[in-house]
């Protein structure tokens, strides 16, 4: 799964490697990530190009209450398009969600490690999300869920599943304005390459959604 990440980076760079021709709304550097949080995702409507924040946990525009976002924060990429949740999104609103690492937990026993993991040849990545628009009469929220999937060679030794990151040359083509059917985005999440990674054991600090700061990403290795 994926339930902590970061986005330290400058505006200007974010701006810059994503083709983002607008500041991005109030940013700030974020050091601990979390589900129910406001996530900074990019789409293209066809017109523009847009980078903004959702929420991160997906409420389908037909649910009754918000608090489903709290179990959607991921969606697996085998059978999301099997999934009414996730199935109409895979057609036409996928996004991405950009970071520069993410955090995961090794189990040492009755112990849970923190790691930072992040791309050896890239500073900021971009992992593959779904978006939905949920709205009443008194609120309209835009919400996300993180696609994840098997965890490759490297992630084995940490956690079974880790999130899909898109390599720098399909970023464009997952959320090209163009109608797909759910098969063949599973089949384009499932055709993209292992991005080379690397891990630093970080304090149990993070451990808290309520810590912020560059203690979170402090290396112990």
């Amino acid at each position: 799964m994926c339930g902590r990440y970061t986005l330290t980076a400058p505006e200007e760079e974010i701006m810059k490697q994503f083709n983002l021709k607008m500041p991005i709304p109030d940013y700030t550097p974020r050091y601990n990530i979390a589900p129910g949080q406001k996530v900074l995702a990019v789409i293209d409507n066809g017109e523009q190009r847009r980078g903004g924040y959702m929420y991160w946990g997906l409420v389908p525009s037909w649910a009754k209450d918000p608090k489903i976002g709290y179990k959607m924060i991921n969606a697996r990429s085998e059978t999301a398009h099997e999934k009414p949740s996730f199935k109409k999104l895979m057609t036409a609103k996928r996004c991405l969600v950009i970071a520069d690492s993410f955090y995961e937990w090794k189990r040492d026993g009755k112990e849970k490690i923190p790691f930072r993991i992040k791309s050896k040849n890239r500073k900021l990545v971009a992992f593959a999300g779904l978006w939905d628009q949920w709205r009443t009469e008194e609120e309209e929220r835009f919400t996300c869920t993180i696609l994840t999937k098997a965890a490759d060679d490297f992630m084995e030794s940490i956690h079974h599943r880790m999130p899909v990151i898109l390599p720098k040359d399909q970023q464009e083509e997952w959320i090209k304005p163009v109608k797909w059917q759910p098969e063949a985005a599973a089949q384009f999440i499932e055709s993209c390459g292992t991005e080379e990674l690397e891990a630093d054991q970080v304090s149990t600090f993070v451990n808290s959604a309520n810590n912020e700061g560059p203690q979170c990403i402090e290396s112990l290795t």
